[in-house]
């Protein structure tokens, strides 16, 4: 991505109210660069507010003095989301409960890396000073 550029670059403390505020600055961004508005109010609203979540929660244990960064970085062709906790991290393709069966319907989690999956054309995990949870979505 050699015309990539930074379109914010945020940390965070690990608080869910803390939450509202990074999707906002996302979605504005994302209106910015002209991605296409279904994709900002529903795709990165919902997908960057599961991934901001989840670190938060399972990652930093919403521990109060441990913090989630998230980038997000534009090129011509997308724009990836990276969201950095201080957790152990997890492994992206192990076997999940599928929230869509009917037995699972009812549970609270379970949900967030399966809508993350459907609502971004790539979700990926590695470690890099911390857990990080890569969104893509391509611009077309």
């Amino acid at each position: 991505m050699s015309d990539a550029k930074v379109a914010f670059d945020v940390e965070i403390p690990s608080d869910v109210k803390y939450i509202e505020g990074v999707i906002e600055l996302a979605t504005r961004k994302c209106r910015e660069l002209s991605i296409p508005p279904r994709k900002c109010s529903l795709n990165v609203r919902v997908a960057l507010a599961e991934a901001i979540s989840n670190a938060i929660i399972r990652g930093n244990g919403e521990a109060a003095q441990k913090h989630v960064r998230v980038r997000a970085v534009a090129s011509d062709k997308a724009v990836v989301f990276d969201v950095t906790d201080e957790g152990e991290g997890f492994d992206l393709h192990a076997a999940r409960p599928d929230p869509t069966a009917p037995e699972n319907l009812m549970l609270e989690d379970g949900r967030g890396l399966f809508l993350m999956e459907r609502l971004m054309d790539r979700v990926e995990r590695f470690h890099s000073d911390g857990n990080v949870v890569r969104l893509t979505l391509n611009r077309e």
